[in-house]
């Protein structure tokens, strides 16, 4: 396992940078003035303004956010899919995508699967889903420490995804590594290698609780809000700490969502779903990476 260790830890390093430098360069891009203080994105609330007719975007723009972005569909998505089968042309490029990303590993490992997955492979697709791509493999394989291949996978692909801007008929394509082991909460999976379902969609046309996602999200911009607030009065490890538990409160309310007889319609999952799309998520990522650059910095 030393190898493993070794590839993770130069793994997180080049991929911390990386993200590190693309981080700042987007913000300041943005911004045009750094990250001073009392400037956006970090000062405007999402609060009552959030509706499901216009949604801030917290860096002055607008994206919509309307009713349609979480309607179930009749049919599937008519560009991925024909019938009950994945396109031929669709399937071929995105076992490709999977396949380009296993070649590129530094490590050889066996793949039990690669599938089609999220809500591209059920009735809740929308412009804003993605094609979430999952190879799978199988972790014990590899070795004992689940924990350490995790990392090393999710380092990977974070890197893969940072590089790469991969379009499928106007949907982002994002890479993941499942463990075989490891239960899938999705009520669709299609499998790539095997052209054919393994949990096949069931239309439920059931109501989303938009109110109670609204409230759960505005929860946890409030106190994002709040971690701001610390980083502006400059208690930096404070501020991770808190990123860090947010993130795991939000890691926590998804799951629990999408462990649900509602799954994917969950108002948990919703409200993770309006925080990404309104930048909240990336709003804590960079208030940590910010932090965690002012704690490293030493004055001259």
């Amino acid at each position: 396992m030393d190898k493993w260790f070794k590839l993770l830890n130069e793994s997180r390093r080049r991929g911390y940078q990386k993200r590190i430098r693309s981080y700042v360069t987007d913000r300041n891009a943005m911004l045009n003035k750094g990250g001073q203080k009392n400037t956006p994105p970090y000062t405007k609330k999402m609060g009552s303004h959030v509706t499901f007719d216009k949604q801030t975007n917290n860096i002055g723009e607008e994206i919509e956010v309307d009713k349609e972005g979480f309607k179930i569909h009749d049919e599937l998505n008519p560009e991925i899919w024909e019938g009950n089968k994945a396109r031929e042309e669709i399937r071929v490029k995105l076992l490709e995508i999977a396949n380009d990303f296993i070649e590129g590993l530094p490590v050889v490992i066996d793949i039990d699967d690669i599938v089609l997955t999220g809500s591209l492979a059920n009735y809740n697709w929308s412009k804003y889903s993605d094609a979430d791509l999952h190879i799978v493999v199988d972790f014990d394989k590899i070795g004992e420490n689940r924990e350490l291949i995790k990392g090393f996978f999710d380092a990977q692909r974070m890197r893969w995804n940072d590089i790469h801007d991969i379009k499928i008929k106007d949907f982002d394509v994002e890479i993941y590594v499942e463990d075989s082991a490891e239960k899938h909460h999705s009520t669709g999976i299609y499998s790539l290698m095997n052209n054919g379902w393994i949990t096949h969609p069931q239309h439920v046309n059931r109501t989303i609780d938009i109110e109670t996602a609204l409230k759960k999200a505005n929860d946890i911009d409030e106190q994002t809000t709040s971690i701001q607030s610390m980083y502006d009065n400059e208690e930096y490890e404070k501020v991770i700490r808190n990123v860090d538990r947010i993130k795991t409160k939000i890691r926590s309310m998804r799951a629990i969502g999408l462990e649900s007889d509602t799954s994917e319609q969950s108002s948990e999952n919703i409200a993770f779903k309006i925080l990404r799309r309104s930048k909240v998520l990336s709003k804590l990522s960079n208030l940590k990476y910010d932090a965690y650059d002012k704690t490293m910095t030493m004055d001259d």
